[in-house]
């Protein structure tokens, strides 16, 4: 009798266990498994969109100008996703004139990101897991169960664990700004199959707070928390340039990064910030909180206006 309650029990607490990791196994984690938090809803609690609808500019009524979107353009393809939807759907499964594409949001650290979602033998599919790493959201493919690091775009949990995604360039910027500079764009419908109030915010009154809702490994405090900063990567190294050092400047900033020139502008009139490289193009740059991007890259270089 003892033996077989003993065995109910651990059941039991194995089951328990599994409900707070949503069902992933972490052996061999390249993250420390203890610093792998839940964010409240289960695996697919937040429902990413895998069949995305679009309207043309004039049918999106719903869009305000002051309304932030990520803006992506690919392949003569311009959409974009507004943040209003995202904040309740964080990924969207996509593809740009047959190149499939995952787009992601993650609200806690203001990251909007885009990646290439076809590796060398296989189209990968993206979901919530409902699990966060430094605050940040952990996508999880449907193919393998492999957990992967938005920021880090790595896989840190699985048979793909080490994979990296290739980032595309993704602008953070407001909707009259990208439809002026892309009047051909589309745009996410709020038909998404889901119930959701889009015209409410559920992290309202968070981008301004000091406070976080879960733990980083390392904080910095030069600047609020939740600044908005434009993190660049090239060939390994990280730069941060924070909006409120960029606002200081009347003009673009020329800057130098593993030994290659960029131009950072921030367009004052529509608080947005992009980078691109000595021959005008875009470069993958991401809008992040100061917070998140610090606890991702505590060793980044930091703009400083003079």
């Amino acid at each position: 009798m003892r033996t077989a309650l003993a065995a109910l029990l651990i059941t039991i607490t194995l089951h328990a266990q599994g409900a707070e990791k949503n069902g992933f196994n972490f052996t061999g984690a390249l993250i420390p498994e203890e610093e792998i938090h839940s964010g409240g809803p289960p695996r697919d609690g937040i429902p990413s969109i895998d069949k995305p609808r679009f309207v043309k500019p004039a049918d999106a009524h719903f869009m305000k100008a002051d309304d932030r979107v990520l803006g992506i353009t690919r392949n003569g393809v311009s959409k974009a996703y507004p943040i209003a939807i995202l904040n309740w759907h964080e990924i969207v499964n996509d593809n740009f004139a047959g190149e499939p594409v995952v787009v992601s949001f993650c609200p806690l650290c203001g990251t909007g990101m885009a990646y290439l979602s076809a590796t060398d033998d296989q189209v990968l599919e993206f979901g919530v897991s409902g699990l966060l790493y430094n605050s940040d959201m952990l996508l999880y493919d449907r193919q393998t169960q492999s957990l992967w690091s938005q920021i880090r775009r790595q896989a840190v949990t699985g048979p793909l664990k080490g994979m990296k995604l290739q980032p595309i360039p993704a602008e953070h910027t407001q909707w009259a700004d990208w439809k002026q500079r892309h009047p051909g764009t589309q745009v996410l419908s709020i038909k998404t199959g889901y119930k959701r109030d889009y015209t409410r915010n559920p992290y309202t009154g968070y981008g301004v707070s000091r406070q976080l809702y879960f733990p980083v490994a390392q904080q910095d405090q030069r600047y609020h928390p939740k600044e908005p900063v434009l993190g660049v990567e090239l060939a390994g190294q990280f730069k941060a340039y924070p909006f409120k050092e960029l606002k200081k400047s009347a003009t673009a900033v020329h800057d130098t990064l593993a030994g290659e020139s960029i131009m950072v502008k921030y367009d004052k009139a529509h608080n947005a910030a992009t980078a691109v490289d000595a021959q005008g193009k875009l470069l993958p740059a991401i809008t992040a909180y100061w917070f998140a991007w610090y606890a991702f890259h505590p060793d980044t270089g930091v703009y400083v206006a003079e």
